[in-house]
């Protein structure tokens, strides 16, 4: 008895479960993309369910008749239009979606869209929520270039998507946007510009400052790579406080530093590892393109290191001018530097062990 009842029981839950899916089996739209050398084809699908809630047809079966959907057309056809944004190079593309398709076996219909393109395109974008009416909606996206696919999805929670064509002008505009992309990170994170800058209190010639930037470099491009392949990623609640206590050990090691003792090429290049890692959790943040993982890789590599040399410019040339006038005021600089190098670490390191989430 009891075991009837309790089979009972899970009967009724799943019809009531499967009462809204019932409903609405597919919250799912599907466009195709095929780059061509002077347009841009698309095709896309659509789930009678949502076509019919948006359009205001009731029931939506009706859209499987084809009049039916032949004279709401138009309307689907504007519909998409201002929900569903494509562009190529950054710019805008407009054409009609027109030739409606009844696709029974599927309970959805199909349309059409060509865009001119003009001039060899770079990069692709898609954007937009096609039914925002269903949380749950998802649009999925193939895009075909020559025997190349790449797919992607899209929906209320990533709204974007960037396809980077395999060509010179694909290459250049992932070069574009990473390099920036690099020179800003580095420019706008207070841990890699005061680990650079605790480097370079304590002076010293072009050459040695130059292996000492080398030394970061070289670690931090091994192991961001390997974290945005995911190969290896330790996570950040391990890193980020690792790259604090980077920061407090530069700063002891300038004071503990006596004569012919110089380790920050050393130092550089062991905590660059770690760094690397933080580089990488920003990067996967911006959804490397599959089809040019390479350049992206390098492209933001070269960014940050050219915001690294930026740094080290300013600074190392504003020491240097200070020492110039005044060697006692330059090594009281580095001992005040470094003791606010370690304060700061110091806070940080606090902060992101009981606060990893930040405050």
């Amino acid at each position: 008895m009891r075991r009837s009842s309790a089979l009972s029981a899970i009967a009724a839950v799943c019809v009531f479960v499967a009462a809204p899916a019932a409903a609405h089996p597919v919250p799912f739209s599907y466009l195709d993309l095929r780059l061509q050398p002077q347009g841009l084809d698309a095709t896309l699908v659509v789930h009678i369910f949502d076509a019919g809630h948006d359009l205001q047809i009731d029931p939506p079966d009706r859209l499987l008749d084809p009049a039916v959907a032949a004279a709401r057309a138009r309307d689907l056809s504007d519909l998409v239009a201002r929900r569903l944004r494509i562009t190529a190079n950054g710019r805008p593309l407009d054409a009609p979606w027109t030739d409606i398709e009844v696709l029974a076996e599927r309970q959805s219909i199909r349309i059409h869209a060509r865009f001119a393109l003009g001039r060899p395109v770079g990069i692709v974008g898609v954007g937009g929520t096609l039914f925002p009416y269903d949380a749950a909606h998802q649009t999925f996206i193939n895009v075909y270039e020559g025997a190349a696919l790449t797919q992607a999805v899209i929906g209320q929670r990533k709204t974007t998507f960037e396809y980077y064509a395999g060509s010179r002008q694909g290459v250049l505009a992932v070069v574009r946007k990473f390099i920036p992309a690099g020179i800003e990170h580095i420019l706008i994170g207070p841990d890699h510009i005061l680990f650079l800058v605790g480097l370079l209190l304590l002076g010293g010639s072009i050459r040695r400052l130059a292996l000492i930037v080398t030394g970061f470099t070289v670690a931090h491009s091994l192991t961001l790579s390997l974290a945005a392949l995911n190969i290896f990623s330790p996570p950040a609640r391990l890193i980020e406080p690792a790259i604090a206590l980077s920061i407090v050990y530069v700063g002891a090691d300038n004071l503990l530093m006596r004569q012919g003792r110089d380790l920050r090429v050393w130092i550089a290049f062991a905590f660059g590892f770690i760094h690397g890692f933080g580089f990488a959790n920003v990067l996967r943040e911006m959804d490397l393109p599959a089809r040019a993982l390479g350049w992206s890789l390098f492209s933001f590599n070269v960014g940050v290191e050219i915001g690294q040399l930026m740094i080290v410019a300013v600074v190392a040339a504003a020491l240097a001018a200070l020492r110039a006038q005044s060697e006692a005021v330059g090594r009281r600089l580095a001992f005040a530097g470094s003791v606010a190098v370690i304060a700061v670490g110091a806070f940080w390191f606090v902060e992101r062990i009981v606060f990893p989430g930040g405050l």
